[in-house]
C-alpha cells in the first residue's frame, strides 16, 4: 500500500470509529472561503474583517503579485490597551480562536486575529513560500502596518511555531508568547521529512471522504466533542466544493513541508527572550506525530519549556490538540493570568547570552517563481522512504 493510501486508510478508520451516528454535510452546497461565518458562538454580530496588502513580504520573497492578508481588529478598553495577536494552526483559520477573541476583548485587550496567507479569507498565492519564517514575516508586516506596540502573540500548533520564529528573529517587536499545543519542538530526521513530502499532496486533501474528515477533526483534535463544534465539520466539507479549495489544498501541502524544512526554531529556542507560556492538552493525539513517533505529548512540551528561558508550562489534563476550543474555559483562565502578568512586566526572563550573533536561517527559502503542478507534488523525492 502506498504511503498516501495508508495515511488515508488510518484517517478513514479513525473517522468510522468515532463518528457513529452523525450528521452528514455531503449534500450541502459549496461554501466560499469569503463566506465563512466569522462570529463568536451564540452571537449574530460578525467580527469586522479587514485586509492588508503585504508589499514588503512580497518583495522579500520575490513575488510578482502583492498578496493581501485578512484579519479582524477589535478595539481594547482604551488607546493604550495591550494588543494580543492570534495566529491559527495548519489547515485552519482565525475562527479556530472563536472561544478567545470576544473573551480577551472583554478583558480590555485589543484583539487581532489573522488568516495567514493561504488560509481563510486571505489570498492563496501559489508563489508564497509557506515556511514558518515567511508566515512570521507576514505577521510582522501586519504588526508594523497597524502600529502595534509590542503585542503578545498567541499561536496554536503551526501558529505556535510561526510565533516562535517571530520571537527568535524580532524580539523587540513583541512582549510575550502564548503557545497553544505548539509545533516546532519535535525532531524529524531527513527520512521522516521525506515521508511527509510523499504522504501529503493536494489530491490527498481534496479527495478526503467525509468520514475521514470526522476522524481528522473530531478524533484527532478533541477529547470533549460537543454539538456546537460541528461547524468545523460542516465548513470543511462544504469548502472542499469551492473553486478556491485547490489553492487552499496547495497551501497546506507547502506548509507541511515548511513546518519541517529545517530545524531553525528548534535549534534557536534558547534565543527566545520574551515571557512565554506553553499551554497543552495531556491527551494531544497529534504531538508527537502519531505516524512517526511514539511517546507522550508531555515529553515534547517539557523539551520546549526547558530550552526557552523562563518558559512556563501549563498542562490541561484530559484535553486534546485543539486545546483552545476543546477546553476553552481552562485555557482562557491560564492565558488571561499569563497575559496580564506579561503586559504588566511582572514576568522576569533570564538574560540572553551576551554578544551572541543574531540567529540566521540555515537555508533561507528561495523565492518561488511558480507553484508545483499536482503531479509534481505527489512525486517522491529521490531516496529510500521509511514506512511510518
Amino acid at each position: 500500500m502506498s504511503t498516501s493510501r495508508a495515511f488515508t486508510a488510518l484517517l478513514l478508520a479513525a473517522g468510522l470509529s468515532s463518528a457513529g451516528c452523525v450528521r452528514s454535510y455531503a449534500r450541502q452546497p459549496a461554501l466560499s472561503f469569503q463566506d465563512l461565518d466569522y462570529t463568536s458562538e451564540g452571537s449574530k454580530q460578525p467580527w469586522p474583517v479587514k485586509r492588508i496588502p503585504l508589499p514588503r513580504t512580497a518583495k522579500q520573497y520575490g513575488m510578482a503579485v502583492v498578496p493581501q492578508m485578512a484579519y479582524v481588529d477589535m478595539p481594547g478598553s482604551g488607546p493604550d490597551a495591550k494588543a494580543v495577536v492570534f495566529i491559527h494552526g495548519l489547515g485552519s483559520y482565525l475562527k479556530f480562536w472563536r472561544a478567545q477573541l470576544d473573551a480577551f476583548q472583554q478583558q480590555g485587550y485589543r484583539v487581532i486575529a489573522v488568516d495567514l496567507p493561504g488560509y481563510g479569507k486571505s489570498d492563496k498565492p501559489g508563489t508564497f513560500p509557506y515556511t514558518m519564517e515567511a508566515m512570521a514575516d507576514a505577521v510582522l508586516e501586519l504588526v508594523d502596518g497597524l502600529g502595534l506596540d509590542t503585542p503578545v502573540l498567541a499561536g496554536h500548533s503551526m501558529g505556535g511555531q510561526t510565533s516562535l520564529s517571530f520571537a527568535i528573529r524580532y524580539p523587540e517587536s513583541l512582549s510575550g508568547l502564548v503557545l497553544a499545543s505548539p509545533a516546532g519542538f519535535e525532531k524529524f530526521s531527513w527520512r521522516e521529512k521525506e515521508w511527509f513530502a510523499r504522504a501529503m499532496s493536494s489530491e490527498f486533501i481534496k479527495s478526503a471522504p467525509e468520514a475521514s474528515i470526522w476522524g481528522s477533526v473530531r478524533q484527532a483534535n478533541f477529547m470533549h466533542w460537543r454539538p456546537e463544534l460541528e461547524w468545523l465539520i460542516e465548513e470543511r466539507v462544504r469548502l472542499a466544493k469551492s473553486p478556491e479549495f485547490d489553492a487552499y489544498a496547495y497551501a497546506n501541502v507547502r506548509t507541511v513541508r515548511g513546518l519541517s524544512h529545517n530545524d531553525f526554531v528548534r535549534d534557536n529556542l534558547h534565543r527566545v527572550t520574551v515571557p512565554t507560556v506553553i499551554i497543552y492538552g495531556t491527551d494531544d493525539r497529534l504531538i508527537p506525530s502519531p505516524f512517526l513517533h511514539g511517546g507522550e505529548t508531555r515529553g515534547i512540551m517539557e523539551y520546549g519549556a526547558s530550552h526557552i528561558p523562563g518558559a512556563k508550562l501549563v498542562a490541561l489534563e484530559g484535553c486534546g490538540h485543539t486545546v483552545q476550543l476543546d477546553c476553552a474555559e481552562r485555557f482562557n483562565e491560564a492565558a488571561f493570568a499569563f497575559v496580564r502578568d506579561a503586559a504588566a512586566g511582572r514576568i522576569e526572563v533570564p538574560s540572553a547570552p551576551a554578544k551572541e550573533e543574531a540567529p540566521r536561517l540555515e537555508s533561507p527559502p528561495a523565492p518561488v517563481s511558480e507553484p508545483l503542478t499536482p503531479d509534481q507534488e505527489g512525486e517522491p523525492t529521490p531516496g529510500v522512504l521509511p514506512e511510518p
